[in-house]
């Protein structure tokens, strides 16, 4: 009886080693290295499984001579996904869908099974059974004639059946559920994920049919299996949200065929995934006039402008050193913006817990929200409450200088469009756009100080008790 041997294979890299390594030579992670078995003779997985498609012949051909359809894209009927996937499905394109367990995944993948009409839909579960997903479909209250469900995690069967039925576009629930036959290594392995992701990618190029893949996630909030799984893909899409929140975020890691900047945005209820198309209005749904510690900033995500509501609360420290607490803003930059406050304004807010949020579950990164936060702040800190009609953008330098920032004219008619009297930004922006072409009240600023003085906050230097 022959000896079984074994190898040990990183999770994030695919590096293999003949030994257990606490460390990764391949990508210095630590504890990745998991033990799998090596089958000697083991048989040739691509002569296996896709030998019509491989044997294709390629020849060289000059970029002006390759011919293009008119049709490159598939409508998803679905305007967040598609923007989110810059346009629509690419035809022969591999997309792989990452997120929460609970986060909507599987929904959304079969929402747009159903969505799309026209289209034969091949809906393959491997974690599912036909029962349940018919629950599902009709929880959502939609049916198509042209869905078909295959409960299947065996690769080399999955492709037999697509031949068959020829579908238009197909859905994996999930990639970490396949197996090739030709690999004799369990299902979810490193192996298995690379070599059955590879597959998957000939398949769709050599058919011109897209393919959704949906992968799980690790504990650290990367996307489960070996590195080279996002390196094979066309596209990879990112679900998040907190699931005691009803809003979902599709965001674009990485994408061949468009912009990596987009997102979409969804409410999750009883019904499924409802498209957000203006999120500006759902995200300042619930102003509050007299309430101190609330402005209202604008920010830009991909190729879309949103207003945002800027939540803050100071009060005086009792235990030792202050809190600082953000979330969905950057920590550091809260801290230098409290440090602007503290040396250019005298706030003294060195004893002052400072606590802020997004509202809505949103996480921001845009520098032009700058101006709203600290605004947000100082009238917590002074219990001046700031006019419901005004918003904010601008950056804040070290200095207290508001910083010009880009595609002012967007920010400028999103908050007109939403019935804001008056939007304060820098004066150097004011000198790229025409102010009469508005009917929103521009002000603009040099420095933070200015706007604190026109809002009437500069005086009151109050700490809160």
């Amino acid at each position: 009886m022959k000896k079984i041997s074994t190898s040990y294979c990183c999770q994030s890299c695919g590096y293999v080693s003949v030994k257990w390594q606490g460390k990764c030579p391949g990508c210095n992670s630590w504890n990745t290295l998991l033990e799998e078995i090596n089958v000697p003779n083991s048989k040739e997985v691509s002569n296996s499984v896709l030998p019509e498609i491989l044997d294709k012949k390629n020849e060289i051909n000059l970029l002006t001579d390759v011919q293009t359809s008119e049709e490159e894209r598939i409508n998803c009927n679905d305007k967040e996904l598609n923007r989110v996937l810059g346009g629509g499905i690419v035809k022969g394109s591999l997309i792989l869908l990452g997120g929460d367990p609970g986060i909507g995944k599987s929904t959304l993948m079969l929402q747009l099974a159903i969505a799309l009409k026209t289209l034969k839909v091949l809906y393959i579960s491997g974690e599912e059974s036909s029962t349940q997903i018919k629950l599902r479909a009709n929880r959502l209250g939609k049916a198509s004639d042209q869905c078909y469900i295959l409960n299947e995690t065996n690769l080399d069967k999955i492709f037999k059946q697509s031949k068959t039925l020829k579908p238009d576009l197909i859905i994996i629930d999930s990639i970490q559920t396949l197996y090739s036959s030709s690999l004799e290594s369990s299902i979810g392995s490193v192996s298995q994920i690379r070599i059955c992701a590879s597959l998957l990618m000939h398949y769709a190029k050599g058919t011109n049919i897209p393919i959704f893949l949906i992968g799980h996630i690790t504990k650290e909030g990367s996307l489960a299996g070996p590195k080279v799984l996002e390196h094979i893909v066309d596209t990879v899409l990112q679900f998040e949200g907190d699931r005691h929140f009803t809003y979902r975020i599709l965001r674009t890691t990485k994408n061949r065929f468009g912009s990596t900047s987009e997102l979409g945005i969804y409410e999750m209820n009883s019904y499924g995934l409802r498209e957000i198309n203006n999120p500006s209005e759902i995200l300042l749904s619930q102003r509050y006039e007299n309430l101190s510690g609330i402005s209202i900033g604008s920010f830009i995500e991909g190729n879309r402008p949103l207003l945002i509501e800027v939540q803050s609360l100071v009060s005086r420290a009792t235990y030792g050193n202050p809190q600082r607490s953000t979330t969905g803003f950057d920590l550091k930059r809260l801290n230098m913006l409290l440090a602007v406050l503290e040396k250019k304004i005298n706030y003294k807010l060195v004893s002052q817990d400072v606590f802020l949020n997004i509202a809505g579950g949103m996480k921001v990164d845009d520098p032009a929200l700058d101006l709203s936060v600290c605004i947000s702040i100082v009238s917590s800190f002074t219990e001046i409450k700031i006019p419901i009609n005004i918003c904010f953008a601008g950056e804040v330098g070290l200095s207290g200088e508001i910083r010009s920032i880009n595609r002012i004219d967007q920010r400028i008619t999103e908050a007109e469009k939403l019935g804001f009297e008056f939007i304060f930004i820098s004066n150097y922006n004011i000198k790229s756009i025409k102010v009469k072409d508005y009917k929103i009240k521009i002000k603009g600023f040099d420095f933070l100080e200015n706007i604190i003085s026109d809002l009437g906050m500069l005086n009151r230097k109050i700490v809160v008790t």
